[in-house]
């Protein structure tokens, strides 16, 4: 078998839902996330993990909130999401590293601080919409914010204003190059965490970091292309990816096609802040050559390869 997948893990796998985020909590997480990638290592799948990094960017900018009070500079968003790409990759990699020893499996587990261009004149860049940390603040706080230090904040369902930065499309992975080479050499690479590192070119071919989230789903879907994988799984909260989920008439889809994903997307189906962008990486990922998309649970990862849960979505 020759054939190559990318498995985007969701952040929240680290991090779980009322946990505080010790490091010994993620490094649990992180081992018990690894039955997914382990079974896509016996199928004989050439390897790129994704991952992504909200609760863990969050954690870091609260910090960096508490640290300016002591008189400490913040760093900027794009610092934080290298830093998490370090952090998790080491989590990953070393528990993979770990997990392959016992299975006398001998392969390296790569981690790589990814670059991802964005078009600094994307449409997002004019009006952000991406919620970023976990502080709420009132009117007034926000006022000053906004004055002191340039933030944009918005309301957030009526708890009060979170900051919201842009969220432009992925455009290219760097060292894209790279990480095809290591993956076709049979090595597994964890690359583009948190959606990778924001950049823009300068007219002078010059890199310049800029501060803006890339949806990790988005990015994933471009590394899948620029890898040339066959799979592109994506993990999240639920089993199987449904239409009018959540109403007595909710309908779980074991298979779908691109024109039906495009159908029941533009049917408002799926929500903008949870399975929207996933649908819609799925479909670029499709509609630029991809073969197939896995969309399915964590937990149900290994009986979703084996076609007991899961979507496919398929052409």
């Amino acid at each position: 078998m020759n054939k190559t997948a990318v498995l985007a893990l969701g952040g929240n796998a680290i991090i779980k839902a009322g946990q505080k985020g010790t490091i010994t909590e993620q490094f649990l997480n992180t081992r018990e996330s690894l039955s997914g990638i382990v079974e896509l290592i016996k199928q004989g799948y050439k390897l790129t993990i994704t991952h992504g990094n909200g609760p863990q960017v969050g954690n870091l900018l609260r910090q960096q909130e508490a640290g300016e009070k002591e008189g400490l500079a913040p760093l900027p968003l794009g610092v934080l999401n290298a830093a998490t790409e370090g952090t998790m990759g080491y989590m990953i990699e070393q528990s993979l590293q770990n997990r392959l020893h016992q299975m006398n499996i001998d392969k390296e587990v790569i981690t790589i601080v990814s670059q991802v261009v964005v078009d600094k004149n994307d449409p997002s860049m004019l009006n952000p919409t991406k919620f970023v940390g976990s502080t709420y603040y009132d009117q007034k706080q926000a006022d000053e914010l906004h004055k002191t230090l340039g933030w944009t904040l918005k309301e957030d369902s009526g708890k009060g204003f979170r900051r919201v930065m842009p969220s432009p499309k992925p455009m290219q992975i760097i060292p894209g190059k790279t990480i095809k080479e290591l993956v076709e050499r049979g090595e597994i690479v964890i690359a583009v965490g948190g959606g990778g590192i924001p950049i823009y070119i300068e007219d002078n071919g010059d890199f310049e970091g800029v501060d803006a989230v890339i949806d990790k789903d988005f990015a994933s879907a471009l590394l899948a292309l620029v890898i040339e994988a066959d799979l592109f799984v994506i993990l999240t909260g639920v089993d199987r990816v449904s239409i009018n989920y959540g109403k007595p008439d909710q309908k779980d889809l074991e298979v779908l096609s691109v024109a039906d994903a495009k159908k029941y997307y533009d049917e408002k189906q799926f929500p903008p802040g949870s399975m929207g962008p996933k649908i819609q990486a799925a479909i670029d990922f499709l509609e630029r050559g991809g073969k197939e998309v896995l969309i399915t649970s964590i937990d149900r990862i290994v009986d979703a390869f084996a076609g007991k849960t899961g979507t496919r979505i398929v052409h």
